[in-house]
């Protein structure tokens, strides 16, 4: 892949605190994630059976269809991911006041039915079946890769529209079960890039690359060395470690005998003692980068020692959003926004299509999906965009988390914050935003 320059730094931004959280998926049996997604054909005969098997199993019994919007999410409330689950939640509550607050969809007020995936693949399936059974037309999630692997063929066999903010696998680009899919981030290849620019702009040029060895972290990890030869930047270390029993001491010494002046780490919680261990070894913290999976407020805490400079870079909103979501959030998740304004984008999308569409039949909003984001005139709220539409004029909604711009079943423009620890919180120190018809 050439890799062209396409990035435009749009602003450095003030204190606004961002704690982001991983995208992936801890469960052993998805094995795969957004962050961490195995490529799924889900067209194979065999896998057709198991989706048949598994319904009957399910008990899905769809109820007929009323005039309302009736919205679901299917997100991490529980489990390891619940740190990424709760921006999202709340994003997408945020969305549903905001729609009913401008009058609804066609005259009635949206509903929304919870659903915690818990970031396991056997509760996915199982909320994903009471999701239908409560008669949903639509469901924001899952969360990880993994977890959207597990349900995408009840949603598609069952003819509701899904929506992820937080799935990065390449993998749903061309599965042949993403007819009703969409999603509000960009794949790997977009924050791939981000990453490296961002560790080249800070002046380093002999730098390792260490991933956790599943899905998510060997495909993301070569993106990232791909970004960073392509630059004429040499990769000291590229190597992985077994994230089920991680044992960082070879690494560490590995990273130290090549010389290296920078860490990417790309992995979840279980490294964060790989972050500890190599400041001990002498790499300086202002020269270690995170990925999503390990954005999160508890690093300031769980590193167990000082992380001045650690930067970690992923999908959120643009600063106003942010500032928005933040006051939803708890005291203890202050500045957690990861994803949140692709959440938000997905529930108002999913809204604007319907509306278009004059019908809360997915079968039939779901061909005007791409429609509410390109190609019209520019509307950055569902109220303004609303009264476009009233008036028989064309659209192209400007969310939170940029232009979007959708092609099915991916957005072409995906915004990217990077943040810094400075002091005792992670703060926004920069925005971006990709296209990736520049890849």
């Amino acid at each position: 892949m050439k890799r062209k320059l396409w990035l435009r730094h749009l602003a450095v931004l003030t204190s606004l605190a961002l704690v982001l959280a991983a995208c992936g998926d801890a469960d052993d049996d998805a094995d795969v994630d957004d962050t961490d997604v195995e490529d799924v054909d889900d067209t194979d005969d065999d896998v057709d059976d198991e989706d048949a098997d598994d319904e009957e199993a399910l008990d899905i019994e769809r109820p007929e269809r009323d005039d309302v919007l009736n919205l679901g999410y299917l997100l991490p409330e529980t489990g390891d991911l619940s740190t990424l689950g709760l921006p999202q939640i709340e994003a997408v509550e945020l969305a549903v006041e905001d729609i009913n607050d401008a009058g609804g969809v066609l005259g009635a007020d949206v509903t929304l039915e919870s659903g915690d995936e818990a970031s396991d693949g056997a509760v996915a399936r199982e909320e994903t079946a009471r999701l239908i059974n409560a008669g949903v037309d639509a469901v924001i999630g899952a969360a990880a890769s993994g977890m959207s692997q597990e349900v995408i063929g009840l949603l598609h066999d069952n003819e509701i529209v899904q929506c992820s903010a937080s799935n990065t696998s390449p993998a749903f680009t061309d599965q042949d079960n993403n007819t009703y899919y969409f999603r509000t981030v960009p794949p790997d290849e977009a924050v791939s890039g981000i990453i490296a620019d961002e560790v080249i702009g800070d002046g380093y040029s002999n730098i390792a690359v260490l991933s956790r060895a599943d899905d998510y972290g060997v495909a993301l990890g070569e993106l990232v060395v791909e970004a960073l030869e392509e630059q004429g930047v040499a990769v000291a270390v590229d190597d992985s470690y077994n994230p089920d029993d991680p044992d960082f001491a070879a690494l560490v010494t590995e990273v130290d005998n090549a010389g290296a002046d920078a860490a990417i780490v790309i992995g979840f919680d279980e490294a964060i003692d790989l972050f500890r261990q190599l400041i001990e070894g002498g790499v300086s913290s202002d020269a270690l980068y995170g990925a999503d999976g390990l954005f999160g407020p508890h690093l300031l805490d769980d590193v167990g020692t000082d992380i001045e400079g650690l930067k970690v870079i992923g999908a959120a909103g643009g600063e106003e959003f942010n500032e928005r979501l933040n006051d939803r959030l708890p005291d203890d998740q202050q500045g957690n926004v990861i994803y949140g304004g692709q959440a938000y984008d997905c529930t108002i999308v999913i809204a604007l299509a319907a509306a278009l569409a004059d019908s809360t039949d997915p079968v039939d909003f779901n061909d005007t999906i791409e429609d509410v984001t390109g190609d019209g005139t520019e509307c950055t709220s569902f109220q303004e965009c609303m009264e476009l539409i009233e008036d028989g004029e064309d659209i192209d909604y400007v969310g939170a988390s940029g232009p979007l711009e959708i092609a099915r079943p991916d957005p072409t423009v995906g915004r990217y914050a990077v943040g810094e620890f400075v002091g005792d919180e992670l703060q926004t120190v920069g925005e971006y935003d990709a296209d990736l018809g520049d890849l």
